[in-house]
């Protein structure tokens, strides 16, 4: 049996740690060995075949011996490490030295390592809807040019050119995923400017206060601020079949593919909160406006023609947001989340 070998940036992240899980469960990825990295020690899945290291991601050298581990040269890698956007926004230096530098290194690696063991690595990046902003169509189609208005973006759409390029020239085989804002994350409150459109679920379903940073109470019509939303189990079943998809179904231009979502507003968040937990739930989220938030995250489109993505096998949520909490408020009760 063939040996397939995966390497992880980002592994120790929310959806790092959930990828390694799915790649696990995958019967098309068999005999599986992981490389998972972070800057803080990954924990690798139950009875999974994997190696967990510690790295800098912004060290050359300390990337370069990600690719001659024991288990030899990766077949694919998921980058997904990064500092997230309003971490980028805050800090512009750091953001790019993370979000762009060190990813080139990580395509440098993948480009060369793979020529030397010969093979051309799968090079799955995922990128963000954060590269949109300026004035936008009503519906987001795979044509509309990315104008960035934040740093975040900015660095996503430096490096989706890079992964292009390097496809093109057949150093790699790349596939740029733009995701949508994933809701409901478990764990701690992050970076990302739009960390409360969890917050605003996670919290009150664990009995939690969580603050919401756009609108000044539930009256605000700020609240119908919309937003481009997928959740994590469907983002997980398209990071898999990102992988399994023929290079020849790309578009022959671009490997950026926006990865399905379904269009919701914060009030209609706080209404499927409302729904499913009860308003004592709901009198949990608390309001205080936050101007550079609500300019960054209303940058943002959030409405998008699925067609594309749907043609290359991607999956979409169903349903909107109430399935979405009712089964975040089971992964809590379950101890999950």
């Amino acid at each position: 049996m063939s040996t397939s070998v995966v390497l992880i940036t980002g592994a120790g992240g929310f959806l790092g740690s959930l990828l390694a899980q799915a790649l696990e469960n995958d019967s098309r990825t068999p005999n599986l060995h992981l490389i998972l990295a972070d800057i803080v020690e990954p924990k690798a899945p139950p009875n999974v075949k994997a190696i967990t290291i510690k790295a800098d991601l912004t060290d050359k050298t300390q990337i370069n011996s990600l690719f001659e581990t024991g288990y030899g040269v990766p077949d694919t890698v998921y980058c997904l490490h990064g500092i997230m956007s309003r971490g980028s926004e805050d800090n512009f230096d750091l953001g790019l030295k993370v979000n762009v530098d060190s990813v080139r290194f990580v395509l440098d690696a993948a480009r060369f390592k793979g020529a030397a063991a010969g093979r051309l690595i799968k090079f799955i990046f995922t990128s963000s809807l954060a590269v949109y902003g300026g004035p936008l169509p009503d519906v987001i189609k795979p044509d509309t040019i990315a104008t960035p208005e934040g740093a975040y973006g900015m660095g996503k759409l430096a490096v989706e050119l890079f992964v292009n390029e390097y496809t093109r020239r057949g150093f790699i085989d790349g596939r740029i995923m733009r995701l949508p804002t994933i809701v409901v994350r478990p764990g701690a409150p992050s970076a990302a400017t739009s960390s409360f459109m969890s917050g605003i679920i996670r919290e009150p379903l664990k009995g939690l206060e969580s603050i919401c940073p756009i609108g000044n109470s539930l009256d605000s019509s700020e609240l119908d601020l919309a937003a481009w939303v997928a959740s994590p189990s469907t983002t997980m079943k398209n990071f898999i079949i990102s992988k399994h998809i023929p290079a020849e179904k790309f578009f022959p231009h671009t490997r950026v593919v926006c990865l399905p979502g379904f269009t919701t507003t914060i009030r209609q968040e706080l209404e499927a909160l409302e729904k499913v937990a009860g308003k004592e739930a709901l009198k949990l989220v608390k309001f205080k406006d936050d101007a550079t938030n609500r300019r960054v995250v209303s940058s943002w489109p959030a409405r998008f023609d699925n067609s594309y993505a749907i043609g290359l096998g991607f999956a979409v949520d169903e349903g909107g947001m109430v399935p979405v909490v009712e089964q975040f408020k089971k992964d809590v009760e379950a101890g999950l989340a």
